[in-house]
This record gives C-alpha cells, sequence and structure tokens, in this order.
C-alpha cells in the first residue's frame, strides 16, 4: 500500500500546487477607456488647458465695512443690473450716530443764529458811537471797547459758521457709510456663487472665500494657459476649438480675444504624470462661440490652436 499510496499523494499535492500557483496569477483584460481621447482637427497643433469664466473676469465682491449681516438680497443664477444691493450690514448704530450729528447741526444752525444777533447788536452800538458829532462825548477806551466788541462777534459768528460746515461734513460721512453698508453689484452680471448668510459677519477687506461672486455668463471665455516654450507659435487670427473634459464629441470654435500681457507660473493643473508644474504660462483669452453648449464657470476644457508656424518650420526644414 505505501508502494501505491504516498506517490499518489505526492501526485496529488503537485496537482494542487500548480493549480494554485496558476490561480493566484494576475489577469490581464482589456480596458475600454470611458471616453476617447480628444483629437485636434488641425495637422500642426497647440494644445493646451483651459478654464472657462465669465466675460468680465470672476468678480470676488467683499465688503467695505465690518459688521452682522442683516439681509442678502440675491440667490445663485439671478441676473442683477449694476446698482442692485447684494446683500446689507447692520446700520443701526450708524443711523443713531446719523440723528446725533444732524442733533449737532441744528445746534450749529442756531448757535450761527446768536452769533448773528450779537454782531448785529455790537455793530449797531459801534455805529452809535461813530454817528456822535461830537467825539469827546464817549471816551476812546469805550470807543475802542465797541471796536473790539464788533471783531469779537465777527469772530465767533465765523467759528459757528465753521461748526455748520463740521456738522454737515459729519452727516454727509455718517449718510456715505450707511449707503456703503449695502453692497451693490459694480457690473451687469449674474450671481455665480453666494457664500454670506443673514447674521454672519462680513469681515472687510480681501478674503480666501468671496462673499459674493459675480460675473456675465453670456458670452462666457476660455483662459488657455500655454506653456511658454510653445507661447512663439501662437498666433491671434489661428482658428482655435476646445472640448469638453470628459466628452469629446462636445465641441466649440473659438474666438481670440485677447493676450494676457504679462506671463505667470502655472496654477491649473490637469494631474498629468507627466506634466511640468515648474514652469510659467502665456495666458489667452477666447471667446466660446456655441452659446448651447453646456458649459460651467470653472470648468476645464481641452484646447487645440493650429500652429502654422510649425508647418513653416518643416517647410525650412
Amino acid at each position: 500500500m505505501k508502494k501505491y499510496i504516498l506517490p499518489l499523494i505526492a501526485l496529488a499535492a503537485m496537482v494542487f500546487g500548480i493549480g494554485s500557483v496558476v490561480r493566484s496569477q494576475p489577469k490581464h483584460e482589456t480596458t475600454v477607456p470611458p471616453s476617447p481621447p480628444p483629437t485636434s482637427p488641425y495637422p500642426h497643433t497647440v494644445a493646451a488647458v483651459g478654464l472657462v469664466e465669465t466675460s468680465t473676469e470672476n468678480i470676488a465682491v467683499g465688503s467695505p465695512l465690518a459688521d452682522v449681516v442683516s439681509e442678502v438680497s440675491v440667490t445663485v443664477n439671478q441676473a442683477v443690473r449694476t446698482g442692485d444691493p447684494l446683500f446689507k450690514l447692520d446700520n443701526r448704530h450708524l443711523r443713531a450716530e446719523l440723528a446725533m450729528r444732524q442733533a449737532d447741526y441744528r445746534v450749529a444752525v442756531g448757535q450761527v443764529k446768536v452769533n448773528a444777533a450779537m454782531l448785529a447788536d455790537a455793530s449797531r452800538q459801534l455805529g452809535f458811537f461813530e454817528s456822535l458829532k461830537d467825539k469827546n462825548a464817549v471816551s476812546a477806551e469805550d470807543f475802542t471797547r465797541r471796536r473790539s466788541a464788533v471783531e469779537t462777534a465777527e469772530a465767533q459768528l465765523e467759528e459757528a459758521k465753521a461748526r455748520v460746515t463740521a456738522a454737515t461734513a459729519q452727516i454727509q460721512m455718517t449718510q456715505t457709510n450707511i449707503e456703503r453698508s449695502i453692497v451693490r453689484a459694480p457690473v451687469d452680471g449674474d450671481v455665480l456663487q453666494v457664500k454670506v448668510h443673514p447674521g454672519e459677519f462680513a469681515p472687510a477687506g480681501v478674503t480666501t472665500t468671496p462673499l459674493v461672486l459675480l460675473g456675465q455668463l453670456k458670452p462666457l471665455h476660455v483662459r488657455v494657459d500655454v506653456d511658454e516654450n510653445e507661447a512663439w507659435r501662437l498666433r491671434p487670427e489661428a482658428p482655435a476649438i476646445a472640448a469638453v473634459r470628459g466628452n469629446p464629441n462636445l465641441k466649440t470654435p473659438l474666438t481670440f480675444v485677447r493676450f494676457e500681457p504679462l506671463v505667470v507660473p502655472k496654477k491649473s493643473l490637469t494631474g498629468d504624470s507627466t506634466e511640468r508644474v515648474d514652469t510659467r504660462v502665456l495666458q489667452v483669452i477666447y471667446r466660446v462661440e456655441d452659446k448651447a453648449l453646456p458649459l460651467f464657470v470653472g470648468q476645464q476644457m481641452d484646447v487645440f490652436i493650429e500652429d502654422s508656424n510649425g508647418a513653416t518650420a518643416l517647410t525650412m526644414k
């Protein structure tokens, strides 16, 4: 039995081991990408990545005053006109200050009337002294005192008028602050984002997240980052086309708008393993011509720009 059983056990163990090794081997299956990569319609192309933005660029609206928000007047996707209120700050203390300034103004105006009456009285007394035919009827000291009283009354009247002017300026300053507490739209556009709510504190100055983001959605622009090494190949009249990330069938022709004159460090990253991040880019602005294309602000697009300079260089070689 040992002569036959042991070889059978060894054979079974060997078969089991071979099967385990075969089953543990990785399976190489052909994977199909969810969408084909975009292709350029031009024989010589400058390829770049663009970000969709509004035609006015994205305007981050902040608050000129630091205070609590009392009312938000807009919602996302709402169209606004220049001067429309976006949100309001709590201005009760400013209104109380305005009432106090107005009271100071009324006091200053009353003081002007009092000083004007005192000047008129001092002027009448001085005129009476000056009208006397006998100059020896009053002493020189009394005459000098009357003249000094007129000069003093004139100075007090000027001071009172200056206080009226200062009170008027204080009222105007307070009214300006009340008006500034209502943050209004600087341009015609659409509300892209609202990150402020009633009861929240709105800090003055630049914030990491804008309180309200505005921009004109019609037409849309694409800000294209072209590597500085390929910037020389661009021409303003060169045709260009952009494809939506994830669906290369959604394409739109682009119209050149302008070059940004300043070459800046690259900030828009695509995540490609071969992408250079330690480079500078020339930003080119194009207008989206297909208004029916479903695009959103901040969306990335694959942009292809025709390069006739490349064809000329090949011909010269």
